[in-house]
């Protein structure tokens, strides 16, 4: 079986999905989780806090810069990801589409090497 990485793209600007509303989302991911659980495809998930609290290290000849923030600005953000264990792209991506009514959320599916 291989190994396919979902990743949730979050918007880096409007408004945050109010309390009852995240409620309700995260009552859906946890089914989701729970479903890719009984169905033994799920290896590991989390969520991401925001790109600002992210810590970004880079090379610099022999030396190794730190700098706060995320590595590149952008429109969108990785918010979160799952790891499965399929038998072929079609059934990942169909992880992904229940991803996708889960959280609202674009959601990129990708294989491991």
């Amino acid at each position: 079986m291989k190994q396919y990485l979902l990743s949730v793209v979050e918007p880096s600007e409007g408004a945050m999905p109010g309390p009852e509303e995240m409620a309700r989302i995260m009552a859906r991911v946890a089914e989701l989780d729970r479903a890719a659980q009984e169905a033994g495809v799920w290896v590991f998930n989390g969520g991401l806090h925001p790109p600002g609290t992210a810590t970004t290290l880079r090379a610099n000849g022999d030396e190794v810069l730190v700098t706060d923030g995320p590595y590149i600005e952008g429109k969108e953000y990785l918010g979160g990801f799952m790891i499965i264990r399929c038998e072929d792209l079609d059934e990942a991506l169909e992880w992904g589409r229940r991803t996708v009514e889960a959280t609202g959320l674009p959601v990129e599916v990708r294989p491991f090497k």
